[in-house]
This record gives structure tokens, sequence and C-alpha cells, in this order.
């Protein structure tokens, strides 16, 4: 269980990044705090992601506007896996939020019980 320093990719907008800031700053864990939309996660973070969760649709944010006016459940089964981290990694509208890169792990979404098993 590593709390090293980890990047948390947010919306300050989103009430569920709100309420993951706020646990971790409650923990008192340092962390990188990365607005999403300007600067989303790399291809590389993506790919690390995807496979740590197993599903690369775990990924999106299948409840935004840019998810459901894109069409992206009817994109996701015409893309190549390449594609889609690619259109991921320049619309950071896309990705589920907060994503959280640790050394090693991933967190997508805000499950309080899921982040105390990763952040103590």
């Amino acid at each position: 269980m590593s709390r090293s320093n980890p990047k948390v990719y947010e919306y300050s907008g989103c009430s569920t990044c709100r309420n993951a800031l706020k646990y971790l700053k409650s923990k008192k864990v340092d962390f990188q705090q990365i607005p999403i939309r300007e600067t989303p996660p790399t291809v590389t973070e993506l790919k690390k992601a995807k496979q740590y969760l197993g599903d690369i649709k775990k990924l999106f944010n299948t409840s935004g506007k840019d998810y459901r006016e894109g069409n992206w459940k009817e994109k996701l089964g015409t893309l190549t896996e390449d594609q889609i981290y690619k259109e991921l990694s320049a619309n950071g509208n896309l990705v589920k939020r907060p994503f959280v890169v640790g050394d090693g792990w991933f967190l997508v979404g805000f499950k309080e019980e899921e982040w105390k098993g990763k952040l103590g």
C-alpha cells in the first residue's frame, strides 16, 4: 500500500471529485492535483490503468455529456484500443473521474471503501 504522492486528475465542477479531494485531505495524503479537462491522463497512464482495472470501459465517464453526445457506447465496438486511448488522452471529459495514478495502482471514481484499501 503506497501513499507516495499520487496524481489525482479531477474536475472542480464534479461533486465526486470534490468529495475525493476532501477525503484525501482528511487522511493527510500528499497528492498532485491535476485538472483533467486541461491535462488529461497520458496514453501510457490510461494503458496501465486498463491493465490494472481489466476493462477499458471502466476508464470512461459514461454519464458525461461528451460520452453521450459522441455516441461512445456505439463507437467502442468499432475502434481499436490504440484509437480509444488516443481519444481519452485528448479529451479529459471522456475519462471517469477522479482518475488517480499511484505507484503501481489506480483508482477511478470515488468509493470510500476502495480508497481506504489503497490509501489507508
